[in-house]
């Protein structure tokens, strides 16, 4: 099985050391950028299969970092996942519409980032063979 790559995009080091174990035990391979610069350059490098993005980062927020992704052709069609401790009031709609596949809530349930990262590759597998 070809191994699946993640990037996760978040400025909390436990979050990603958590993040890190949980997918590495699931077999998904990580990587990581901890502000919005370096999301969009790792991306463009590793061009990963998901996108897991906070929005509260450094040096521009997550909606910024999903706008520019959006716009680079080569990396338009990756699924985008939002994991963040945010008011989803406030920001589940903004990051539905602006393109996210879905919108999770830290802390996030082990069994709830799985099915969503899995559907996400779903969904892409689906799009490819179109």
């Amino acid at each position: 099985m070809n191994e699946k790559k993640i990037l996760i995009v978040d400025d909390d080091k436990d979050v990603l050391l958590g993040l890190n174990v949980r997918l590495r035990a699931n077999g998904y391979n990580v990587v990581f950028a901890s502000d919005a610069i370096t999301a969009i350059s790792v991306a463009r490098q590793e061009k990963p299969d998901v996108i897991i993005l906070d929005i509260g980062l450094p040096a521009g927020d997550g909606f910024v970092v999903m706008e520019r992704l959006r716009s680079l052709l080569p990396l338009a069609h990756i699924p985008i996942l939002i994991l963040t401790g945010k008011d989803p009031m406030i920001n589940r709609e903004k990051a539905l519409s602006a393109g996210a596949q879905a919108f999770l809530q830290k802390p996030v349930d082990n069994d709830v980032l799985l099915l969503a990262i899995w559907e996400a590759l779903a969904d892409l597998d689906i799009q490819e063979k179109m």
